[in-house]
C-alpha cells in the first residue's frame, strides 16, 4: 500500500524555497509571508523526518536529501503549469498571447496590429512587450518575437522561423541632413546620437564600425546624446538632435515617410535576425498560425 503523498502546498513551498535558495523570494513568489511559508517547510521536514534545508544568515542550502527531493518536484511542478495552459489555451483559443521586444512593438509592430485585427477579428491578441525573454510556462505567453544572433540559434526546446535580418543604419532628420550636407566629412561634424541597447549587445557594430565601413576617418564616438531606449533615440533623431546608429527595421517608416534620411547608403549587418519563436511541446493554434502568416506578409511588404 503506497503512503500518502505531503500537502501539497508544503511541497510547492520547498520547491519554490529551493529554486530560490531565499524563504524571503519564495514567500513573495507564493504571495505568503515568509513565516507561513517556513512553517509549511518545517512541517514537511518533520513528515519525511528528515532536514531538507541548512538555514544561513544570508539564504538557505539544500541537504543531500533536499537534493535528492527537489528535481523530481521541479519537473511535476513544471508539467503541472504547461497542463493549465493547455488547458486555458483550448478553453480561449481565440486569446493569443506574443512577446515582443519593447522597440520593435513601438515602432514597426503596433502602428500594424491594426491590419491583423481586421483581417483575423477572431484572434484576441495581447501583446506583451519586454526586454526579457518571455518563461513560456510562467508567464502564460504562445509566442515570441526575438533578435537573437544567428550563429547562437534557437533554444532546442524551441521551434523558430526567421523573420528578417537585423541591420544597422545611420539616420537624421531631413533638416540636419539638408544643414550639414550628404560627404563623409559632414558626417564627422555632426553630434551623434547613441542608443545604449546597441551598447549591452558586445557582438553587435557599433559606431565605430560603421564609421569604418563606411570609410569614414575616426573620431571621438564618445559625444552626443545617450538612450536607454531606442523609441526615445529615434524620437530625438526626428527632432534634429544629431544622427542616429539604428536597427533598419525600427527605423523604416519614419524612412519611408520621409521623417528620418540616410545621409549615407552605407548599411551594416548585425549577424542578429528577429525570429518568430514557441515551444516545441505545444501544437501551434489556428491563432498562432494566423499571426505567423500575416508576420511574413507584413515582412515581405517592406
Amino acid at each position: 500500500m503506497s503512503r500518502a503523498l505531503p500537502p501539497l502546498n508544503a511541497l510547492r513551498a520547498f520547491e519554490a524555497a529551493a529554486r530560490h535558495r531565499n524563504f524571503a523570494r519564495a514567500a513573495h513568489e507564493l504571495h505568503v509571508t515568509p513565516g507561513a511559508l517556513s512553517h509549511q517547510i518545517r512541517g514537511l521536514e518533520r513528515l519525511l523526518g528528515v532536514a531538507l534545508f541548512e538555514r544561513r544568515a544570508r539564504g538557505v542550502l539544500l541537504t543531500s536529501a533536499g537534493r535528492t527531493l527537489h528535481p523530481g518536484l521541479l519537473s511535476a511542478f513544471a508539467l503541472i503549469r504547461e497542463s493549465v495552459e493547455a488547458l486555458r489555451a483550448s478553453a480561449s483559443s481565440g486569446v493569443l498571447v506574443v512577446s515582443t521586444p519593447p522597440g520593435f512593438t513601438s515602432k514597426w509592430l503596433a502602428p500594424r496590429l491594426h491590419r491583423f485585427a481586421q483581417a483575423h477579428p477572431e484572434v484576441e491578441l495581447r501583446i506583451a512587450s519586454s526586454a526579457a525573454y518571455a518563461n513560456f510556462a510562467a508567464d502564460g505567453i504562445d509566442a515570441a518575437v526575438r533578435n537573437v544572433p544567428e550563429e547562437t540559434g534557437i533554444a532546442p526546446a524551441l521551434d523558430s522561423e526567421k523573420l528578417i535580418d537585423d541591420r544597422l543604419v545611420v539616420v537624421g532628420s531631413p533638416e540636419l541632413v539638408a544643414r550639414m550636407g550628404r560627404s563623409r566629412r559632414d558626417v564627422r561634424q555632426t553630434p551623434l546620437i547613441h542608443d545604449d541597447q546597441l551598447a549591452g549587445r558586445p557582438e553587435v557594430p557599433t559606431w565605430s564600425d560603421w564609421f569604418r565601413v563606411a570609410g569614414v576617418p575616426p573620431v571621438d564616438v564618445r559625444r552626443g546624446l545617450r538612450f536607454s531606449s531606442a523609441e526615445h533615440a529615434i524620437g530625438a533623431a526626428i527632432q534634429g538632435a544629431g544622427l542616429l546608429l539604428t536597427h533598419t527595421l525600427l527605423a523604416h517608416d519614419e524612412l519611408a515617410s520621409g521623417r528620418l534620411v540616410a545621409p549615407l547608403d552605407v548599411v551594416v549587418p548585425t549577424g542578429r535576425a528577429y525570429f518568430l519563436v514557441h515551444p516545441k511541446a505545444r501544437r501551434p493554434r489556428p491563432a498562432l498560425e494566423a499571426f505567423r502568416h500575416w508576420l511574413r506578409t507584413e515582412m515581405a511588404a517592406m
